[in-house]
């Protein structure tokens, strides 16, 4: 499995109901070893909604 696979079942996972809280995005990024950009950029192929953004990395 590809980072990137990892990246986006994480994601999946995470948004049960298509969508993702900021706080949840981060620490998936910083659990995975991945920077935020590359989970919000998953988030928009995924078409998963990021919400609640508290310091604007989405």
């Amino acid at each position: 499995m590809t980072a990137e696979e990892k990246v986006r079942r994480a994601v999946l996972k995470a948004a049960a109901d298509g969508r993702i809280s900021c706080t949840t995005a981060r620490k998936l990024a910083r659990d995975l070893g991945v920077s935020p950009r590359e989970i919000g950029s998953a988030c928009n192929d995924l078409k998963i909604k990021i919400y609640a953004c508290e310091l604007g990395c989405f």
